[in-house]
C-alpha cells in the first residue's frame, strides 16, 4: 500500500488527485510527500502526523536542537545523513534514537543497518519532518564545537610556542589556517544568525566574541587572549589593513562566498590597553536590502511615501538616531526609483550595499572629499535623483536644499528624535525658511521594533493598564474594541526561544502642505509646527507601533522601549 492510497482512503485526497500527484513525483523524480508540501495541499505537521500513522512509527515533531550533543551526531557522518534524511538524537544505554524523513526507504534502512553493526550500537525510528531535519542538521556545524576544535589544532600548530603579540608573530600566525578557519565559523555564524555585527574584544583575561541581532548585543563565546593577535591579524590580512600597525584605528572591508552568496564584510579596528578590538559589520543584502513594500509603512504613511517618491523633485528627509534602519529605508527607495529613464547618484559614507543602475560613491573626508564637495561634482553629472548619505553642516544643507529646487529629487538623512525636530535643525544650519518650504516633499521619521514569532506568538487579553494605555495613545485614530487582545513573545525553537524573529520599522510621516509652509516662513516654532502634523493627520511613532500592535506584529513592550525617548 502506498501513501497516496492511505490519504486516499483518509479522504485526504480524491482519487484522481493522487494519481495525479503519483506522475508529477515520477516525471519530476520526486517524492510525493515534496510535491504535497510544494503545493501546499497539506501542512507540513498534518502530512506526516498521518504518515506516522500509515507507518505505524512514532512521530517526534520538535526536539531541543542546541542540546543535542555532538559525539550522538558522529553516529550518522553528515554526508550520509543528508543522502538519506536520516539523523541520531539521543543515545540512552546504547540506544540511540534516530530521526528519519524516510523511513519506509529500504536503502536508507540498509546504511542504517551497517552504521549501527559498523559501531555497535542499537536503534530506534522515528519519524521527523524536512523542515525539522534541516534544523538539526545544522547541529552538525554548530560553532562552539567548529572553535573547540580549531583551539585544539591551534595549540598543536604552536605546540608551547607563546603566542606573540609582535607584529612579525602576528603576520605568521594570522597565515594558519585554524586562525583562518575560526575567523570563517565567526562570519558564517553571524551571517546565519542574521547578525548586523560581530565584535571581538580583548578582555584582561580572555577575548570575548559578541554577535548583535535585532538591535542587541549578545555574548556568544570567550577564547583564549593569547589567540586574540592572530584573529585581529588575519581580519587584517582580509581587509587590506596594516598588520604592523595597532597604535591607531583603521578601517576596511572585504567579501566572502557564503553559501553562493557573495555578502560583504565592514571592519573597524580599536587600540585598547589589551589588543585591538575589532567590530564587523555585516552587509548581508538578503538582510539588508528590504522592498519598499515590506519596510513597515502602512496605510496613511504608506500613501504619502509613494506619492512623495513620484514627484520629480523635491527633498525626502529621514531621521532617527544610528542604527534606526534610515539606510535601509532609503536603499529601499532607491530600489522603487532605479529605472533606465533617470539617472541616479548617490554620495555615501560608506557605501554598505551595491545596487546595480545606480551610481554609487564613497565620500572620503580624510582627502578633502566631503558630502559638500562631491554634491557640487555630483550636480555636473547631470542627476535626476541624489542620494546624500547625510546632511551633517550647512554647506551640505544648502546644497541639497538648491538641487531639490531647481529639479532634482533630492534623498537624505537627518538626525533628529523625530520628524518635526527636522525642521528646526535645518533652520539652524541656515537654510531660509522661504527656501526650505518649497524645497521638502515630506519627511519620515523611525525606528525599529522587533518582530514577533509568526509561529509561537500567543494571543493574550490585554490588562486593563495596556488597553487604557492603547486607548489614550490611539484616540481619534482607531476605535478600540472590548475585550482588548494583543499578542505575546512565547519563544520556540524556530527562533531560538526569543520570541522574535526579524525587525520591523515604525514611522511618522510630515507631509509638507500651504499651511505648514505659511509656518515655517513666519513662525517655525515646534508647538506650531505640531499643531499642523496633527491637523493633517499625522499618526505618531508611538501611534504606528500601537496599531502594530494589534495586528500582531509587535509587543506593546518593544514600542515603548523605542519611544520612550519621546515622553
Amino acid at each position: 500500500m502506498h501513501i497516496l492510497d492511505f490519504l486516499v482512503e483518509e479522504n485526504v485526497l480524491g482519487k484522481e488527485e493522487a494519481l495525479l500527484l503519483k506522475e508529477e513525483a515520477k516525471k519530476l523524480n520526486k517524492r510525493v510527500e515534496e510535491i504535497i508540501l510544494e503545493r501546499k495541499i497539506l501542512p507540513e505537521t498534518k502530512l506526516f502526523e498521518l504518515k506516522s500513522e500509515f507507518l505505524k512509527i512514532p512521530f517526534l515533531k520538535e526536539i531541543k536542537v542546541e542540546e543535542i550533543p555532538i559525539e550522538t551526531l558522529k553516529k550518522i557522518p553528515e554526508t550520509t545523513a543528508v543522502h538519506y534524511k536520516m539523523i541520531p538524537l539521543e543515545e540512552e544505554e546504547g540506544t540511540v534514537k534516530i530521526g528519519m524523513v524516510y523511513p519506509e526507504d529500504l536503502s536508507a534502512k540498509e546504511a542504517l543497518n551497517f552504521l549501527s553493526r559498523f559501531q555497535n550500537f542499537n536503534y530506534q525510528i522515528f519519524l521527523i519532518t524536512p523542515s525539522l531535519f534541516q534544523k538539526i542538521l545544522e547541529r552538525y556545524q554548530a560553532p562552539k564545537s567548529t572553535i573547540e576544535k580549531v583551539l585544539t589544532e591551534i595549540e598543536e600548530t604552536l605546540g608551547a610556542k607563546e603566542i606573540s603579540r609582535a607584529p612579525l608573530g602576528e603576520e605568521i600566525l594570522a597565515e594558519e589556517a585554524p586562525v583562518s578557519k575560526m575567523v570563517g565559523v565567526f562570519l558564517k555564524y553571524g551571517v546565519d544568525g542574521e547578525a548586523s555585527d560581530i565584535h571581538i574584544e580583548p578582555l584582561k583575561e580572555k577575548t570575548r566574541i559578541r554577535f548583535r541581532r535585532m538591535g542587541e548585543l549578545h555574548t556568544s563565546f570567550f577564547l583564549p587572549l593569547k589567540i586574540h593577535p592572530a584573529i585581529v591579524g588575519r581580519i587584517k590580512i582580509l581587509a587590506n589593513l596594516r598588520i604592523d600597525e595597532t597604535r591607531i584605528p583603521q578601517d576596511g572591508r572585504f567579501s566572502v562566498k557564503i553559501e553562493g552568496r557573495t555578502i560583504d564584510f565592514r571592519v573597524s579596528t580599536f587600540p585598547t590597553p589589551w589588543g585591538e578590538k575589532v567590530v564587523i559589520r555585516i552587509l548581508d543584502p538578503k538582510v539588508g536590502l528590504k522592498k519598499f513594500e515590506d519596510l513597515g509603512l502602512s496605510g496613511r504613511n504608506f500613501e504619502i511615501a509613494k506619492r512623495a517618491l513620484q514627484k520629480p523633485y523635491g527633498m525626502i528627509l529621514v531621521t532617527g538616531p544610528t542604527g534606526s534602519g534610515k539606510t535601509t529605508t532609503l536603499y529601499a527607495f532607491l530600489q522603487l526609483l532605479n529605472k533606465e529613464q533617470v539617472n541616479i547618484v548617490t554620495l555615501e559614507d560608506p557605501v554598505e550595499y551595491s545596487i546595480e543602475g545606480v551610481n554609487q560613491s564613497q565620500v572620503r573626508p580624510e582627502i578633502g572629499y566631503d558630502f559638500a564637495k562631491g554634491l557640487r561634482h555630483v550636480l555636473r553629472q547631470d542627476p535626476d535623483i541624489i542620494m546624500v548619505g547625510e546632511i551633517r553642516d550647512q554647506e551640505t544643507a544648502s546644497l541639497a536644499v538648491h538641487a531639490a529646487l531647481t529639479g532634482h529629487l533630492v534623498l537624505s538623512t537627518l538626525h533628529t528624535n523625530n520628524a518635526i525636530g527636522a525642521i528646526p535643525r535645518l533652520l539652524n544650519l541656515g537654510i531660509p525658511g522661504f527656501l526650505l518650504s518649497p524645497a521638502i516633499n515630506i519627511i519620515i521619521a523611525q525606528r525599529l521594533v522587533r518582530k514577533l514569532c509568526e509561529k509561537c506568538k500567543k494571543k493574550v487579553r490585554a490588562s486593563k493598564e495596556i488597553q487604557e494605555l492603547i486607548e489614550k495613545e490611539l484616540k481619534g485614530v482607531k476605535k478600540i474594541e472590548e475585550p482588548l487582545y494583543i499578542w505575546e513573545a512565547e519563544g520556540c525553537e524556530q527562533c531560538n526561544k526569543e520570541g522574535f524573529s526579524g525587525r520591523i520599522g515604525i514611522f511618522e510621516v510630515l507631509e509638507m502642505t500651504p499651511e505648514l509652509s505659511e509656518i515655517i516662513t513666519k513662525n517655525p516654532t515646534e508647538t506650531k509646527i505640531m499643531q499642523e502634523a496633527e491637523n493633517q493627520g499625522m499618526i505618531t511613532m508611538r501611534q504606528d507601533g500601537f496599531l502594530k500592535v494589534l495586528e500582531g506584529i509587535t509587543t506593546v513592550e518593544e514600542v515603548l522601549r523605542v519611544t520612550s525617548a519621546f515622553e
